[in-house]
């Protein structure tokens, strides 16, 4: 199955890996969508959109999140994602990486003085660094005020409208639109709605500036992982004053179409191997995702009760 960012799941073995002459610094490319899709996508936005609505495509002005869109969790068992490289396609999947991110001398070495220092921390953006659950039912609201329409104060429809795809909220469960133009422009104009209530954030979860505080003093290294543009989630973290904190950063740009591909990649860019990895997550699906990584996670309650989560 390929996505449209260009990485096709494959079902992989120990046999399919390439020779182990392989650079063990992996660097996974962002892959671009195709030009044909691109234009077809700006066609569709243009032709939804009054000029007065919206900024410019191509420019700097819009940047929609996928804050909204419901990922699926990947890494299953045999499962892996391919990128491309100049001497051929890589195939990667969570043995591959255990495998070739494994330590060189020098720092196993360090690493048994500093055993802190061996692990990588990946935090998810959602309810784990700021609350968002009150700024996507913000925008929610306000769609529904610039539409004309009213969200039912259902607890089951509250609870789709965080989690939910917002094309099937748009269209199964609040019935607003049938036309698939006009579910385009809804939930383009609910990303930027979304966008706007992070900008206005300025402080992290309580508590969790001061463990960032301590893990960089311990030298272990973190990453943010989301489904939000790099612009914005930059923005975020230097207002909050978090950025220093953290040494890689995974976004939408990065073209990762599962969770579990999320969470690989920042294993990646923190050069720590997915079972070196502990990840902090609220939602059970992103636990699930981490451990059909090899990695461990920490739930947190809140969002989500304990019984779902454990």
């Amino acid at each position: 199955m390929e996505s449209t960012f260009g990485f096709r799941l494959i079902p992989t073995t120990t046999s399919s890996f390439l020779p182990h002459h392989l650079p063990i610094n992996l660097k996974l490319p962002s892959l671009q969508r195709s030009s044909f899709i691109e234009q077809n996508r700006k066609n569709v936005i243009r032709n939804c959109y009054r000029p007065h609505e919206i900024g410019p495509i191509d420019g700097f002005q819009f940047t929609p999140t996928k804050g909204f869109v419901g990922e699926a969790i990947g890494a299953e068992y045999g499962e892996g994602f391919e990128t491309f490289r100049p001497d051929g396609p890589l195939k990667v999947d969570v043995d591959f990486l255990n495998d070739r991110l494994q330590e060189g001398f020098l720092k196993r070495i360090r690493y048994a003085m500093k055993p802190d220092e061996a692990y990588g921390l990946i935090f998810s953006w959602d309810n784990v660094m700021a609350g968002t659950q009150a700024l996507k039912l913000s925008a929610w609201k306000e769609l529904a005020r610039e539409e004309g329409k009213e969200i039912p104060e259902d607890d089951d429809v509250q609870r789709l409208l965080l989690h939910g795809a917002p094309d099937h909220v748009l269209h199964k469960v609040l019935s607003w639109e049938n036309e698939a133009c006009e579910l385009e422009r809804l939930t383009l104009k609910l990303s930027q709605l979304y966008s706007n209530n992070l900008l206005k954030l300025s402080k992290p979860l309580e508590g969790l500036k001061e463990w960032l505080d301590a893990v960089s003093t311990a030298q272990i290294p973190c990453a943010v992982v989301s489904s939000l543009d790099r612009r914005v989630m930059v923005e975020i973290l230097e207002r909050m004053g978090l950025m220093k904190y953290f040494q890689a950063i995974v976004t939408e740009e990065d073209g990762m179409d599962s969770m579990a591909h999320r969470l690989l990649s920042a294993a990646v860019k923190l050069d720590r191997k997915p079972s070196k990895c502990v990840v902090f997550e609220d939602d059970p699906r992103g636990i699930t995702a981490a451990h059909n990584c090899t990695m461990m996670a920490v739930a947190l309650i809140g969002a989500h009760p304990a019984y779902e989560v454990l």
